[in-house]
């Protein structure tokens, strides 16, 4: 029974109107000695907190797409099949133009997404990617045209559902590319959760896990392999929330020849950010995967342009940060989010995803091939700036921070 079906959802909440029944029905009924009452009495109890708690997480875990199945939640699933050392570049020094084309079967999972298994022939990565396609990929007057990308990262736990389940990215976007307000992106949301139980940030650590190059060679292959998508770095970026920000961030900073622009919403530099880090747990390995270290440190500044949101203690210092390590062509936006807007959950990040996009629009030059009339004006990062998120645009509702 699969953990996010309905199924298993009307099974629990069956169970959870039989579990209120049964005291109701049998607490003044049951018969036998003082001691065997009160256990059959405490189990009924037990029974009804148990299946109560069982359907709360249930429908959070529906609404914030934390863990996709039984194995995420468990902590037995494993997408990694081989961790060779693939070096600096995270190749191996294989010439990715010589590679053979794969052609991918993809299974239709609503509101225009897709599905797909992915075997990463360099990565060593076995994974699902969804992708989603914009409306004037299928229209006559675009048959010949290449489309941008933008690779939408989850946080941790998460899953890359989560991008067109909770936040609605397709079905908010998808009106504003058919008027030509923003630019018609393919969207490509990959799994990032490659390990049991850790948060991998995105990195390649060797013997363990290739999960940079699964998402910045091997995802991007793929997606070129099978749709008319721009070349990189030109109609390229990258997304993400909480961990997923931060991995935007860094996959951008450590291959501006494959990204154009990343997206940062309540990220954060220093990946002891999360607690499950695996790239925290080695002193030079956090050093290096540090975005405002990588900015610092950098023998020439990326060409990259980056947006950074949050709020104060959630993403907006590390933003600040980055605006200080910045150097052209290098440019940091940073979007001050008031602490009234919501926490550290999907109702904060889902009404940004308007605003980005219409950023990256801007910033990868995608007024060309919008659907009609011009992209609207977003202040372009020329330099750094930080503005505040207009009232309205963030959640009322409040809760705990978990990356």
């Amino acid at each position: 029974m699969s953990l996010t079906g309905s199924t298993f959802l009307y099974t629990l909440v069956a169970l959870s109107v039989v579990a209120v029944a049964l005291p109701l029905v049998l607490w003044s009924r049951i018969r036998g000695p003082r001691i065997l009452r009160g256990a059959a009495r405490v189990l009924m109890l037990m029974f009804a907190q148990g299946t109560a708690v069982a359907l709360v997480f249930v429908l959070v875990n529906n609404t914030d797409n934390l863990y996709d199945n039984w194995s995420d939640l468990l902590g037995t699933s494993d997408h990694v099949q081989q961790a060779a050392d693939l070096g600096a570049d995270g190749t191996g020094g294989i010439a990715l133009s010589r590679l053979p084309r794969v052609r991918q079967h993809f299974r239709e999972v609503g509101g225009g997404v897709r599905v797909t298994q992915v075997e990463g022939r360099v990565s060593g990565v076995n994974a699902e990617v969804y992708v989603w396609l914009p409306p004037q990929y299928h229209e006559a007057a675009y048959a010949h045209r290449r489309f941008p990308v933008v690779e939408l990262l989850p946080g941790y736990p998460g899953s890359p559902k989560s991008w067109f389940g909770s936040l609605h990215a397709n079905t908010q976007l998808a009106p504003l590319m058919r008027e030509g307000r923003i630019a018609p992106f393919i969207l490509v949301a990959p799994r990032t959760t490659l390990l049991p139980g850790v948060d991998t940030g995105c990195a390649n650590v060797p013997g363990t896990v290739n999960a940079d190059t699964w998402l910045s060679v091997d995802v991007p292959k793929m997606v070129r392999d099978n749709f008319r998508a721009e070349p990189a770095p030109k109609g390229w970026a990258v997304a993400g929330y909480s961990a997923g920000a931060h991995c935007a961030a860094r996959l951008a900073l450590a291959h501006p020849d494959r990204y154009r622009a990343a997206v940062s919403m309540s990220g954060y530099n220093d990946p002891a950010g999360e607690r499950d880090s695996l790239t925290a747990q080695d002193p030079a390995l956090r050093r290096a995967t540090d975005p405002a270290l990588m900015l610092a440190r950098a023998a020439a500044p990326p060409a990259v342009a980056l947006y950074v949101s949050g709020q104060p203690h959630d993403g907006y210092e590390d933003g600040l940060a980055l605006q200080r390590e910045a150097k052209a062509p290098t440019t940091v936006h940073v979007v001050y989010i008031p602490k009234s807007a919501g926490g550290h959950n999907m109702a904060l990040w889902r009404p940004q995803l308007v605003p980005v996009f219409r950023w990256l629009t801007t910033q990868m030059d995608q007024h060309r091939i919008t659907a009609r009339g011009t992209a609207p004006r977003v202040p372009s990062s020329a330099g750094s700036t930080h503005e505040a998120l207009a009232s309205g645009t963030g959640s009322r509702a409040a809760a705990g921070r978990r990356r």
